[in-house]
């Protein structure tokens, strides 16, 4: 795994050449959020020894395999960590994929995976996880979440907007890089969800898959303007 530093907290680590999960640094040591897919523990581990804290906690942006393949693993390896999940994301991860009551009935994309950890805590909109804030941003899965550190307006997005080839909404094609947007639950939802976002103004975009923004906020907004045709 590759890893890069943007600005004072958060590390990016890189598998392939696409996918990423990343570490922010707090006082009490590392939020390790999400973890790529499996077989990755031992990249994680090295990278949290070169930065000299220890991981504290896990939190999962949303139950698909490249984001919690290596759930399990990690867990087992490093096993007095908080894992952190929201209320919806922790039902596909013990393997309920039914929709729920209001969740309107699109078809669920992308590989979803099951893990054997049960989250110690689940969190809903607006909740604080040391300095970060949890912002609900469904569509690409129901229960996605993303992550706003509030020291210094970074915001994690897990895969509520892709970077990769050029940066759009959850659930707009891009040719060089069609993953995310056919994993996209409702593209409808995650347009919404992707203003809600941008009305945060952040001060930089970290996203699962693609390079780290800084000043995002007319990138964000040219995304939006992009989805807004196309789901129309």
């Amino acid at each position: 795994m590759r890893h890069t530093q943007h600005g004072n907290y958060l590390h990016k680590l890189t598998k392939l050449i696409g996918f990423n999960n990343y570490l922010v640094e707090e006082e009490d040591g590392l939020t390790l959020i999400d973890t790529n897919f499996g077989d990755n523990t031992a990249d994680i581990i090295a990278v949290c020894q070169t930065i000299g804290k220890p991981v504290k906690r896990l939190i999962v942006t949303h139950a698909h395999a490249d984001h919690a393949g290596a759930v399990d693993e990690f867990l087992s390896a490093v096993p007095d960590v908080e894992f952190i999940a929201s209320e919806r994301s922790a039902s596909f991860l013990a393997g309920d994929m039914s929709l729920k009551s209001g969740e309107t009935p699109s078809q669920l994309n992308g590989s979803y995976v099951t893990v054997k950890a049960v989250p110690t805590s689940t969190v809903n909109d607006g909740d604080m996880i040391g300095s970060l804030q949890v912002i609900s941003s469904s569509g690409h899965t129901p229960g996605h979440i993303a992550l706003l550190d509030t020291r210094d307006q970074t915001l994690i997005a897990g895969d509520a907007f892709v970077t990769q080839a050029s940066i759009s909404v959850s659930g707009v094609f891009r040719l060089l890089f069609p993953f995310p947007a056919m994993a996209t639950w409702n593209k409808t939802v995650a347009l919404e969800s992707a203003r809600k976002l941008s009305a945060l103004n952040p001060s930089r975009l970290a996203v699962g898959h693609g390079v780290v923004l800084e000043n995002p906020k007319t990138s964000m907004e040219q995304a939006i303007d992009e989805a807004s045709r196309k789901f129309a």
